[in-house]
């Protein structure tokens, strides 16, 4: 059984450092373990050390797969379980940004919001939105 170091000191710093950026505010950090399938060829899991915080309704969670792995996810409820695309990262720096700002795409797209939509995407989504251009001065 492979025994997963925790997290560093100067992980820890990155990661709080890295939330305090999105959200310009301490966001508590928990640290915990969850036991995760490394080797998709077993079934064997293995416990690995792991962060946990919550913000603005998700719940994310970045777990150190070995001395320079991690793997993430958000989720809003048991359903609702989201991932970056991404199997794991060699930089918990790239895990974390990428996380958060999957997560910020989300939520604007959860509230409606729709980014980069050109007339033609409008067209094809129907429905009784009509596509206004901006307006040049």
């Amino acid at each position: 059984m492979t025994t997963i170091p925790d997290f560093t000191d100067g992980e820890m710093q990155l990661a709080h450092q890295t939330l305090f950026e999105r959200y310009g505010r301490i966001v508590p950090l928990q640290v915990a373990d969850v036991e995760l399938r490394l080797d998709p060829a077993s079934e064997d899991l293995s416990s690995c050390p792991s962060l946990y915080w919550e913000e603005r309704g998700a719940h994310f969670v970045v777990s150190k797969t070995g001395d320079a792995g991690f793997r993430c996810q958000f989720f809003y409820t048991d359903v609702e379980q989201f991932g970056t695309g991404r199997d794991e990262y060699d930089s918990l720096g790239d895990c974390l940004v990428t996380l958060l700002r999957v997560q910020a795409d989300h939520e604007r797209e959860r509230a409606g919001v729709k980014n980069g939509m050109t007339a033609v995407d409008f067209d094809k989504a129907g429905g009784d939105e009509e596509y206004h251009p901006p307006l040049i001065i």
